[in-house]
């Protein structure tokens, strides 16, 4: 179905993994159309960024094609945290990019970077941004080393050299000055290949006249400053209040929290990314579904589930584990999994899990409030773990705040919300 004439739409991408998303958002955040792609459908090397480009290009057509394209104002993009590429001076990639979870294997690399970054800095470990711009940048012809986010941009304004302050911070951007740090420098990293950076939402550019011709849209669109998908995700979700708690019921339990002032706590992971006059502070347990699927089947699950009363407690205290080692809310490589004893019913076994992991998740917005976040005020669960009615009341009884519905849970809708903040900066709307 066409949108109605006159009505202003922005768009947002996801590039994720292994497809690409895109929504058309109106102004009261209402998703309109979407489309998607899958990387495969173009070649099984995920690492191609011809790839990553025209699954982006199909996604976006599916989009365009069910509105009026005239009505756009801007586009934003998001991309996974850390997946860099160096590109020569007309964007063109000169290297494999290397991708989110690629570590640096070079100790010489990794030991300047311990060196000189400081503690609270992103840019430590073996995936992280910096580490990958010391290993590209001795590549000839080399203009700019940059992360997934800004390349696809970059397709749009032509511009080759700008990202934003979400993208930038495992590369060692320093969110809280605002600015590429000298420190970095005394890594042996070259600066002048690090990218422009802007705040997430903020406007970049017009659309040049070449994207704009190759997809039908206006001259005056607006490319606007994206973030990482992990921040896409949280925003996605409508929450965008201090204390407002996004909880992620994966294969692992991620918790997400706004916050006033940033938070850094680098011995649990735990970083801080600036989300207009907030900050995004989270971190990742080793619980959640990892160790229901070691014990039951997804069929299993739901059929205990919906037998079970989450109004009674079973009175067992588990931390639910996998394997030996948690790293939020708790730091110790070397935990053992509290899962004993054992009851005799399956029902109750699970719902002792459940527990478990709901106890964790408290206790990891505790950990979180210990060291400076607002108090827990809202929740908002996404994940497959998110659609169990029992479950959710056992977590509603644990956490005692409001649970409230999830706008959306598609990364592509948290940069359209981005998009709707530098459309409206740039005066378009």
């Amino acid at each position: 179905m066409t949108v109605a004439s006159g009505t202003p739409l922005v768009i947002g991408i996801d590039i994720g993994t292994s497809g690409a998303r895109a929504v058309a958002m109106d102004l009261s955040f209402r998703i309109v159309a979407s489309g998607s792609a899958k990387m495969a459908d173009f070649s099984s090397d995920h690492r191609d960024p011809g790839v990553w480009w025209k699954a982006l290009q199909t996604a976006l057509g599916v989009v365009l094609a069910a509105i009026d394209a005239t009505r756009v104002r801007a586009i934003s993009i998001d991309g996974t945290s850390g997946t860099l590429l160096p590109v020569g001076a007309s964007g063109e990639p000169l290297a494999v990019p290397m991708m989110y979870n690629d570590p640096v294997s070079d100790v010489d690399i990794l030991g300047r970077i311990s060196q000189s970054a400081p503690k609270e800095s992103a840019a430590h470990g073996a995936t992280s941004g910096l580490a990958k711009v010391l290993t590209f940048q001795a590549l000839p012809d080399i203009f700019r080393v940059l992360h997934q986010a800004d390349w696809l941009a970059g397709h749009f304004t032509g511009l080759y050299d700008v990202s934003d302050e979400n993208n930038a911070l495992k590369t060692g951007f320093d969110p809280v000055a605002r600015c590429w740090p000298e420190w970095i420098s005394q890594t042996g990293a070259r600066m002048d290949l690090l990218p422009d950076v802007l705040p997430a939402g903020a406007p970049i550019a017009g659309i040049s006249a070449v994207a704009a011709d190759a997809f039908g849209l206006p001259s005056d669109v607006i490319i606007v400053a994206g973030t990482t998908d992990g921040c896409a995700s949280f925003l996605a979700t409508g929450a965008d209040q201090p204390g407002d708690g996004v909880s992620s019921l994966g294969t692992t339990l991620t918790v997400k929290m706004l916050s006033e002032r940033p938070l850094f706590a680098p011995e649990y992971g735990l970083y801080s990314h600036r989300i207009g006059d907030m900050w995004l502070a989270g971190g990742a347990s080793n619980t959640g579904g990892v160790v229901l699927a070691a014990h039951f089947s997804g069929e299993r699950i739901t059929e205990l589930s919906r037998d079970m009363d989450p109004s009674t407690e079973t009175g067992l205290d588990y931390y639910p584990l996998a394997r030996a080692g948690e790293r939020f809310p708790i730091n110790d490589p070397q935990m053992q999994p509290r899962m004993l004893p054992r009851p005799v019913q399956d029902i109750d076994f699970l719902k002792a899990i459940f527990e478990g992991i709901a106890g964790v998740e408290r206790l990891a917005y505790q950990r979180l409030e210990g060291l400076g976040s607002p108090a827990l005020r809202s929740i908002r669960s996404v994940g497959g773990g998110a659609q169990n009615p029992a479950w959710t009341a056992i977590r509603s009884r644990r956490l005692a705040v409001p649970f409230l519905p999830v706008l959306s849970e598609e990364a592509a809708a948290g940069a359209a919300r981005l998009a709707l903040s530098g459309a409206a900066q740039a005066g378009v709307l």
